[in-house]
């Protein structure tokens, strides 16, 4: 009667259930956006509620269509948006506040008064003193939230990232856990012990009997309560989204690297079963926990990828949908030496600056909207060649193929510059599924649904490689150009 995996794909936009077949072919799906909330400029919540009604309500819906029930899944896998922050009353289940969402940048101020200690907790957690990590999120709302300081040191409240705050929900309430994929973006838990850090929490003041119980990315945690399905499902499975992502890439040998087009762009290279500390403004992270073995990774996150073809769409009007980007381009053969430096949140990996702000460069009379869309487009290939220089020079290694997914991987002429720019083999895989699927993945080796990695590499299919055909002189003609117009953007809010 186990002939599936549920994988419950927690995003920052919308909750997403997928249900796949052994083969990693989709049998349902079901997707429900929710509220972004935006109290104050800069600052971005969820409503946790929300996100868990709207969560279990797209399970139940992807069983419905598909005419399954509880007793055709084999256990059920969890990715999700990391570093977003939940903090709930244990006893009545409520939150005491709004999710604070990875991208809010409220706790500037708290980060910079980190900035001291950031060889520590660099050496700690891999992470850099910065908003986008769950530890200040987490004591500005013991710091802000009347009562909550009181009630936490009391014990009466619990911490969670997104994935924590569903298995919570998911088992009423018996398992309070985060898996180490997770737990590691916090910047409160020490990657080399595996545990949370007494240290780290005392600097952000926080009381650790709030903190969950680190475990694998692949393990079974517990059971869905009977009320939710008409049974009991194992939850066998959980990683962070760009972690699963890794995973589902199939990126399981060190020195394998995949690039994630989502609303960010997140590269992740596998550097084996030993932490790179990073010299190049990367993070050192956990990639996952299995069979008593930890994976780590390096790290670089772009804030926006995806983002910008949505401004596109949404804000200039130049296209009417994501994928006419791709026909729009098509109509320039290049974009007419104009640059675009899509910082509209800042810059993240390497340059790390919160206060840059976008810009365009290059501009003439003869520009059109097509030089516009091709040139925003090509900062997205650009931001990632950034990445790999700098994975490149952490680990002293030549990055030959890259893997790519996500929804801007559909576009073979983002894809066949990207091969051109960083000189590398770029692989898509037939399911660009890759986040969900990672997590199916996890939550089938555990269930025993798979029965070991080779299993899994069996069942995934090489849709399209992309060659590199430009030029050196040309490539490092384009790449010079874009630098300068970093530096340029980066100037023109520094003076």
């Amino acid at each position: 009667m186990n002939s599936y995996i549920m994988a419950l794909d927690q995003g920052t936009t919308s909750s997403r259930t997928i249900i796949y077949d052994k083969c990693g072919n989709i049998v349902s799906a079901a997707q429900r956006e929710f509220t972004q909330i935006f109290p104050h400029e800069g600052w971005v919540e969820h409503d946790p509620l929300e996100i868990w009604t709207s969560q279990i309500g797209t399970a139940q819906e992807a069983l419905l269509k598909a005419g399954l029930t509880y007793k055709n899944i084999a256990g059920i896998g969890i990715t999700n948006q990391r570093e977003t922050t939940v903090v709930w009353d244990k006893k009545t289940g409520e939150p005491v506040y709004n999710a604070i969402v990875w991208q809010c940048r409220r706790t500037a101020d708290y980060a910079a008064k980190l900035k001291p200690h950031e060889e520590m907790i660099r050496s700690k957690t891999g992470l850099l003193a910065d908003p986008y990590f769950s530890g200040t999120k987490l004591a500005w709302i013991l710091d802000n939230v009347p009562g909550v300081r009181a009630k936490a040191k009391r014990g009466d409240l619990l911490f969670g990232t997104v994935e924590c705050w569903l298995i919570w929900k998911m088992t009423g309430g018996s398992v309070h856990v985060s898996d180490y994929s997770n737990a590691c973006r916090t910047m409160l838990f020490d990657i080399n012990t595996l545990s949370w850090d007494e240290e780290l929490c005392d600097l952000l003041n926080i009381p650790m009997c709030m903190l969950p119980e680190p475990v694998e990315c692949s393990a079974h945690y517990g059971d869905t309560v009977s009320v939710l399905f008409g049974g009991p499902i194992p939850i066998t499975g959980s990683a962070g989204d760009q972690q699963a992502a890794l995973f589902g890439e199939l990126c399981f040998n060190e020195g394998d690297v995949k690039s994630t087009y989502g609303t960010g762009n997140f590269l992740l290279l596998n550097t084996g079963d030993k932490p790179v500390p990073s010299k190049n403004g990367l993070l050192t992270t956990i990639a996952w926990g299995l069979d008593g073995k930890v994976t780590y990774a390096l790290e670089g996150s772009v804030f926006v990828c995806g983002a910008a073809v949505q401004w596109l769409r949404d804000q200039m009007k130049f296209i009417s949908s994501a994928p006419e980007s791709e026909e729009m381009a098509a109509q320039v053969p290049d974009a007419g030496g104009v640059y675009v430096v899509p910082a509209f949140v800042g810059l993240g990996a390497p340059y790390w600056d919160p206060d840059a702000r976008g810009a365009m460069f290059g501009i003439t009379r003869g520009t059109t909207r097509a030089h516009i869309v091709r040139a925003t487009l090509q900062s997205l290939v650009y931001q990632n060649e950034d990445l790999l220089t700098a994975m490149r020079a952490d680990t002293g290694k030549e990055i030959n193929t890259l893997k790519v997914d996500g929804g801007a991987a559909m576009n073979d002429l983002l894809m066949q510059f990207q091969a051109d720019i960083s000189d590398v083999d770029i692989v898509r895989y037939a399911s660009i599924e890759s986040t969900s699927l990672g997590a199916a993945y996890l939550a089938g080796l555990a269930s025993g649904y798979y029965d070991s990695l080779a299993d899994i590499v069996a069942s995934k299919e090489i849709s399209k490689t992309f060659k590199p055909s430009l030029g050196e002189k040309e490539r490092k003609e384009k790449l010079a150009g874009w630098h300068r117009a970093v530096k340029a953007a980066i100037a023109y809010h520094s003076v």
